[in-house]
């Protein structure tokens, strides 16, 4: 049997803005959100014709549930060191770190345990963090390191750096790290 859906047929102008009203977002930011041009945007909020696509459910979805873009939003940037943590192409965590103060911060973006970086854990300490890396790339008895690091170009075992050069990918799953890293000791 095949599922059906209430779901609207079209949108409107005064429908769309009610959804950017609701969510705060700019004509860009939801642009940005939906993936079209501020123009499509435009056009659509100066139309007086009825407005057909994917954007009428999201209007109206947006409209009796604004917080649900709470949850995927991504904070600013406050530490020198942002890693996205992945699985295959979905964003699991968020992480963000300050090795000089020892500080991290995390947002997950998965509801399933097993698909975040710290599972359980909302607010990992620095150690936690530390291990978390570690967890990411061969470990620090590996026999023949040296000869390892010498092929990811790399003087000595951190795991940071370690991590960049290998995005965290294991051979036995499907996660990976994507790591930006601005810190000036580095």
């Amino acid at each position: 049997m095949n599922k059906m859906y209430i779901k609207p047929d079209h949108t409107t102008a005064y429908r769309i803005k009610e959804a950017r009203r609701k969510t705060g977002l700019t004509q860009k930011e939801f642009a940005d959100l939906i993936n079209v041009s501020v123009p499509t945007v435009e056009r659509w909020e100066s139309s007086d014709k009825e407005i057909h696509g994917p954007v009428a459910l999201l209007a109206d979805i947006l409209i009796r549930n604004p917080d649900l873009l709470e949850e995927k939003i991504v904070p600013e940037k406050e530490y020198p060191i942002r890693m996205w943590y992945m699985y295959k192409d979905q964003v699991c965590t968020l992480i963000d770190a300050d090795p000089a103060r020892q500080r991290i911060r995390i947002k997950n973006y998965q509801d399933h345990l097993m698909f975040r970086a710290f599972g359980p854990v909302e607010q990992p300490s620095y150690r936690q963090y530390e291990a978390f890396l570690e967890s990411r790339c061969f470990p620090r008895s590996r026999d023949k390191m040296k000869l390892i690091l010498k092929e990811l170009q790399l003087p000595f075992y951190d795991p940071l750096m370690i991590v960049e050069k290998t995005e965290g990918r294991m051979a036995e799953d499907d996660f990976w790290i994507r790591v930006e890293n601005n810190d000036p000791i580095r």
